[in-house]
């Protein structure tokens, strides 16, 4: 069965570097509550893979930009990961997290066949990130309409990072959800308005 944490829980003893989020239908709406949240210090990156369109240019950085205090921008390939930074993945491309050299991490962009009928695709961001974070990773999922990210949630969990759920009956699509919850447990299963306290905690390495 599942498991969940409240808000009282304690995050991981190591500290979290970067945080990887994936939505769908409903995402937008979910987002815009949740990262303009965030406060300016905020130490983790934040990589955000959102189902669009592929054939319509991403607005999500003219959306986020003014309306949150961390630096957003559009992913780009062999782009270096910056702290306190929030990268969106580009339509019609995977977006992947490298370990190439000794300068840490970076992103990757692929134009391999989709996943869920996805790409982005959220499986394949989480799974990357938690193969080269490891316990220093969360991994977040949002409402949505299908199942991505539900396996990539739980390579999330195997490599010892934390995981945090948006409740279905909080959530415009509860598909997505529902999915991650059956494939196995989780950390945190919380309404949108709990997120942004674990969220925090999370980058202080602190008790929430």
């Amino acid at each position: 069965m599942p498991t969940s944490r409240q808000p009282s829980a304690s995050p991981p003893a190591n500290r979290v570097d970067a945080i990887v989020v994936g939505t769908s239908a409903g995402g937008v709406d979910a987002l815009s509550h949740l990262l303009p949240t965030l406060p300016r210090d905020f130490r983790p990156a934040l990589l955000v893979v959102v189902h669009i369109p592929r054939d319509r240019p991403s607005l999500l950085v003219d959306v986020f930009s003014p309306r949150c205090a961390l630096s957003v921008h559009e992913a780009a390939d062999k782009q270096p990961i910056q702290p306190g930074t929030l990268y969106f993945a580009p339509p019609d491309s995977h977006l992947l997290v490298v370990d190439r050299d000794a300068h840490g991490p970076s992103l990757a962009l692929s134009a391999d066949a989709p996943v869920h009928f996805s790409r982005p695709s959220i499986d394949v961001l989480f799974e990357s990130a938690a193969a080269v974070y490891g316990a220093r990773l969360g991994g977040v999922l949002l409402t949505g309409a299908n199942a991505d990210g539900a396996l990539g949630l739980q390579a999330v969990r195997r490599r010892g990072g934390v995981t945090l759920v948006q409740t279905p009956a909080s959530a415009k699509a509860s598909t997505m959800p529902r999915a991650a919850l059956a494939a196995g447990p989780v950390d945190f299963v919380l309404p949108l308005e709990q997120m942004p306290a674990v969220l925090r905690a999370w980058g202080e390495g602190g008790a929430i």
